[in-house]
């Protein structure tokens, strides 16, 4: 048993005219309910529910609260390489880009590390593109090894891997791996990925099972907003994380939001999800699932950011390069997609000081894994 025998229950068409045929009586139900359920989340994110956004965004937020404290967890994200075997028609690290490769040696590692840790940092997210012959479990075990004692947590964001291998990544300090379906369309997901490994459709869904066998702590999902219509996406992102609680009920659990940014021949949205959109998916979230950890990106604007942490966000990333080298050994190396919040670290910390939250640089202690 695997997620794909839950995706074959539902019908991509029938579950958008479920969404958009949604009432305003069923959206007032199911706000009032204490315990929500997946069709709660289906109502909270048809359009029937834009008119109850402010009351969503209170009661996200008193949610929030009461589950993580006024609290939000920084992080940094490392590009190791921008190497990849696939054709992705949204990625700037697309084989078929024509662009500088680069993958970070030891040394230039240590470089990153260096000034990550500089700016307070003690979580760091990995990321590469997907290339098994450069970056491969063998590299990633070498980059984990080299930077493990400088991090209490390590998160990779990488090309999915073998029940074993996520394990031995486990098994020296992996604390969650990151993996994005990019769009549960499975009817067009070829045309977004007409060549590689990722073109096949099934064998990534089966990815978070695989991780969650392996005992990895924490797994992050996330649809790539702008593919499809982000309200059917994002009903099939809730039902996978539901899903996986119940069969990996351990493992915590996380979604992120990315919405489709400029990048080196990447195609234009086909769905645009304004602000308001995704403040309303954010607030659907937290109420369908208290425990649900959400992460913000840099690819979200500075007014989005200063209030998002305020209602339903836990986590953010600062500072933020999204190209191999970019914090000290190749400034101008290429990015995967450009960033859209500029600030420092330090200023998004004293932004989330001023508003009366605590910035949290750790989360996590490496002696964990040992008990």
């Amino acid at each position: 048993m695997s997620f794909i025998n839950t995706y074959q229950q539902y019908n991509w068409d029938n579950v958008k005219k479920v969404i958009y045929n949604t009432t305003d009586r069923q959206v007032k139900q199911s706000l009032s309910q204490s315990n929500r359920t997946l069709t709660d989340f289906l109502h909270l994110i048809s359009p029937a529910a834009t008119p109850y956004l402010e009351e969503m965004a209170q009661c996200s937020q008193q949610l929030t609260q009461k589950r993580f404290g006024k609290t939000i967890s920084l992080y940094a994200p490392m590009y190791l390489s921008n190497e990849c075997n696939n054709i992705c028609t949204y990625c700037g690290f697309s084989l078929d880009n024509k662009i500088k490769r680069k993958t970070l040696t030891a040394k230039e590692i240590e470089q990153e590390v260096s000034i990550i840790k500089s700016q307070g940092y003690d979580s760091i997210l990995l990321v590469t593109g997907e290339a098994n012959h450069i970056v491969n479990l063998q590299y990633f075990k070498q980059s984990i090894t080299q930077i493990k004692q400088s991090f209490s947590s390590i998160s990779i964001e990488v090309q999915p891997l073998k029940e074993n291998e996520y394990k031995e990544l486990a098994d020296i300090g992996v604390y969650a791996v990151l993996v994005y379906q990019e769009t549960y369309h499975q009817e067009v997901y070829k045309q977004y990925h007409p060549k590689g490994k990722k073109s096949n459709f099934e064998y990534r869904l089966d990815t978070p099972d695989r991780i969650g066998k392996s005992g990895i702590h924490k797994i992050g999902l996330g649809v790539l907003l702008g593919l499809e219509d982000w309200r059917v996406d994002s009903f099939f992102n809730a039902l996978h994380i539901d899903y996986l609680q119940r069969t990996y009920w351990q493992t915590k659990y996380s979604v992120s939001f990315p919405r489709l940014r400029p990048a080196e021949g990447v195609i234009e949205p086909n769905f645009i999800m304004e602000d308001r959109d995704l403040i309303q998916l954010i607030c659907a979230y937290r109420l369908w699932n208290e425990d649900l950890e959400i992460s913000i990106s840099t690819r979200e604007s500075e007014l989005l950011r200063n209030n998002v942490f305020k209602l339903g966000a836990t986590t953010m990333s600062a500072g933020s390069k999204t190209n191999p080298g970019g914090y000290s050994v190749d400034e101008d190396s290429l990015e995967q997609f450009e960033i859209c919040d500029n600030r420092n670290t330090t200023e998004i910390y004293n932004l989330i000081k001023t508003a009366g939250y605590d910035p949290v640089w750790k989360d996590w202690d490496k002696t964990f894994y040992q008990q």
